[in-house]
C-alpha cells in the first residue's frame, strides 16, 4: 500500500461524525473553501457524494475536479482516504 499522510491516518482512524471537509485528505483551506460555497461543508457531505457515485473513483476525482479544481494528487489523495474510511466504519 502506497504511504498515506498524517491527515489520512488520522481521518481514518476514527468516526466521522462533523469533521470539516477540509480534514479529508488533499482537501485544503481553498479546496475547502470552494466546496463550502457549493454546500460541502462537511465531510459526510462529500462521503455522500461519494457514496452517491457508488465508489467509483473516476466518477469521483471527475467530480471533485467539476466540484472545487482539485488536482489529479487531491482527487486520489481524497478518494483514498473515504474508500479506506468506508472500508473501515460501513
Amino acid at each position: 500500500m502506497s504511504s498515506t499522510s498524517q491527515k489520512h491516518k488520522n481521518f481514518v482512524a476514527e468516526p466521522m461524525a462533523d469533521k470539516a471537509v477540509n480534514a479529508l485528505a488533499g482537501i485544503g483551506d481553498v479546496l475547502g473553501q470552494r466546496l463550502e460555497d457549493k454546500g460541502f461543508d462537511k465531510a459526510y457531505v462529500v462521503l455522500g457524494q461519494f457514496l452517491v457515485l457508488k465508489k467509483d473513483e473516476e466518477l469521483f476525482h471527475d467530480w471533485l475536479k467539476d466540484a472545487c479544481g482539485a488536482n489529479a494528487k487531491q482527487q486520489k489523495d481524497c478518494s483514498s482516504c473515504l474508500k479506506e474510511w468506508c472500508d473501515a466504519f460501513l
